[in-house]
């Protein structure tokens, strides 16, 4: 049994974490199809779409989160590696939250909340001794997501027999990971693209009093949104407060200057995905005033910006931490093209009359993106890294 905590697939986060999240994403949007068009039973004993909104926030998201956190913050904050049989037994916790939840009916909701809640909890037990030692003390508002994800997570669970109970907890849930996307953006794609800018002589992302004022009002923006979104107020509050967060997440993405690095698809997936909540914010204003769906922001967060984010992040992640050059796959290129596209027809479904079909594609897409992802580095994953 030591040997097999020794492989390389428990040598760091990212690897068992990357591996199950691009797994679960077709697998559980093949699921809901066959679900939807009564091939296969329900995997839920509320509802469907809750059961679906559930395993996107914290099945795959949840799985790539994990993987993400448990792989930057030994790097740039400094906390201890969790390697071994710690992480085998993180992976085995989100592993026993999928059955779990796959399995619902079969077991009593006790059992059920238990399995499916312990994750979070538990990195953020493994993270914190050595997360709280470390200089920069920004890096611990990671152990507040993850505290806020398991809160509701526990709400969902503990509201989901009651009709519309677990809404507000899943879209709590929603929200939560919305904000560690904003802080981590803030982090990633500004780093990653200022390295570049210097490195090839195209300039700086320089932070700057401006650049101060406009990181300040992004993320005051975005917990506002989040605050009037829990809080139910009044369509023409959140309207404003999106339209805040859209101006200002704008201005944040266009000072990371994009346009000068389309040459390297390792950042302008990420700007892509940025740009991709940005439209969400601005959906969401124009869904308050009733003139898109209301699901439009969320599907534009969730298959576009999260989905275009996470392929390219993962890319990243995986050649950078293991050897390998950052040279993307061209097959990875079409990947990021497909959820791109997966994301556009997502947005469209609610349009057309032929909703049914075009959902049906936009699903296959999206999980044919991840299928994609496994086909170039599911490899690098189990296997060891090369030399540096």
């Amino acid at each position: 049994m030591p040997r097999f905590f020794s492989a390389p697939l428990w040598v760091s986060g990212f690897r068992p974490f990357f591996l199950l999240g691009c797994i679960y994403a077709p697998v559980s949007m093949a699921w809901l199809a066959l679900a939807q068009s009564g091939v296969i039973g329900v995997p839920w004993p509320y509802d469907l779409l809750l059961w679906h909104g559930h395993e996107m926030v914290f099945g795959f998201a949840g799985a790539v989160i994990a993987g993400v956190l448990l792989t930057a913050l030994p790097s740039w904050a400094g906390a201890a590696e969790i390697s071994g049989a710690r992480l085998a037994l993180l992976a085995a916790l989100w592993l026993a939250g999928r059955v779990a939840v796959a399995l619902a009916p079969l077991f009593p909701p006790l059992v059920l909340m238990i399995a499916d809640t312990a994750l979070f909890p538990c990195i953020g037990l493994m993270l914190a001794p050595s997360l709280l030692r470390v200089p920069k003390k920004r890096y611990i508002a990671a152990l507040g997501i993850l505290a806020l994800l398991f809160a509701a997570n526990l709400l969902f669970h503990l509201r989901a027999a009651t009709p519309g109970g677990a809404e507000a907890p899943l879209r709590f849930a929603a929200n939560a990971v919305v904000l560690l996307y904003i802080l981590a953006g803030g982090i990633f794609v500004s780093n990653f693209t200022d390295n570049v800018l210097r490195d090839t002589g195209r300039g700086r992302v320089a932070p700057g009093p401006l650049g101060l004022w406009v990181e300040s009002l992004a993320i005051a923006s975005a917990v506002g949104f989040v605050a009037t979104d829990q809080l139910a107020l009044s369509p023409a509050w959140h309207a404003a407060i999106a339209a805040l967060a859209f101006a200002a997440h704008g201005v944040r993405l266009a000072r990371w200057q994009g346009w000068k690095i389309l040459d390297q698809p390792l950042l302008w997936t990420l700007h892509l995905g940025y740009a991709w909540l940005v439209a969400a914010f601005a959906l969401r204003a124009a869904a308050e005033l009733g003139l898109v769906p209301a699901t439009a922001a969320l599907h534009a967060f969730s298959a576009g910006s999260l989905g275009i984010t996470m392929l390219g992040l993962m890319t990243r992640v995986v050649l950078r931490h293991t050897g390998r050059a950052l040279i993307v796959a061209p097959m990875m290129l079409a990947a990021y093209a497909v959820v791109s596209l997966s994301a556009v027809l997502r947005l469209g479904v609610p349009a057309v009359s032929a909703a049914a079909e075009l959902y049906a594609y936009s699903a296959i897409l999206w999980g044919a993106s991840f299928l994609m992802y496994l086909a170039c580095y599911a490899g690098m994953l189990v296997r060891a890294s090369l030399p540096r």
